[in-house]
């Protein structure tokens, strides 16, 4: 199968990969550019440290992490994140079940009211989790550590040659790119006839608002949940 991976890099190269070994052809076509924005991280003590994106880490990458904070537990949003956590240096990794829904009851569960959490968040985000902690009594210092940019262009051979047989999309802003940029290139007609297959339902908005005809969602947000539906796409 010809399998569009739309993530950012360097995860795109990760999942096509992936995708080779399975016996997929892969075709990379990142619809977002993520950078770390060098934003000084807020003053502590925390009692937790929260992650809703592996990205979260691209700040670490060459400074490594301020003196104190690989101590101080971090709750991740699923287990890509919790990876990207420990590579980055924390010691005590809690990982959640895949959204920022389950990131916030797990960090109720485990943490007394009016604990202070550090979020390492992008510059844009839904507020489902500082709305959440903040209903429980939390108190919550973002740091926009990371931000996430737009691609315009859909590289052109997702759209020459034979159609590829599925789309993958992992968030809701590169869906929302994807078709953005389809719509730019004067693709529209032939993006909303492929098959898409979406880490969940919020990613899938944008797809079914432009209109395609065929759009999916894994069981679980995921990559091998979403991995596990490419075969349930009519070839």
């Amino acid at each position: 199968m010809r399998v569009v991976v739309t993530r950012p890099q360097p995860a795109a190269a990760a999942t096509g990969r992936r995708l080779a070994m399975l016996g997929h052809e892969p075709i990379l076509a990142p619809m977002l550019h993520v950078e770390a924005t060098g934003k000084a991280l807020p003053s502590g003590p925390f009692d937790a440290v929260a992650a809703t994106s592996a990205n979260a880490f691209l700040a670490f990458a060459s400074a490594g992490l301020p003196p104190g904070l690989a101590d101080v537990p971090l709750h991740a949003v699923g287990e890509r994140t919790a990876a990207a956590a420990r590579r980055a240096g924390f010691r005590d990794v809690v990982e959640a079940d895949g959204d920022a829904a389950a990131l916030a009851e797990s960090l109720v569960r485990s943490l007394p009211r009016a604990s202070r959490v550090l979020y390492l968040a992008g510059t844009e985000r839904k507020p489902v989790l500082e709305r959440r902690l903040g209903e429980a009594g939390f108190v919550v210092a973002a740091a926009e550590v990371y931000a996430a940019r737009a691609l315009g262009n859909v590289p052109a051979e997702v759209f020459a040659g034979p159609p590829p047989t599925v789309v993958l999309h992992y968030s809701r802003r590169s869906a929302e790119a994807f078709v953005a940029a389809a719509r730019a290139g004067g693709h529209e007609a032939a993006m909303v006839c492929l098959p898409h297959l979406c880490l969940s339902a919020d990613v899938a908005g944008p797809l079914i608002e432009a209109g395609a005809s065929v759009v999916m969602v894994a069981s679980r947000p995921d990559e091998d949940a979403l991995f596990a539906r490419i075969g349930d796409v009519s070839v």
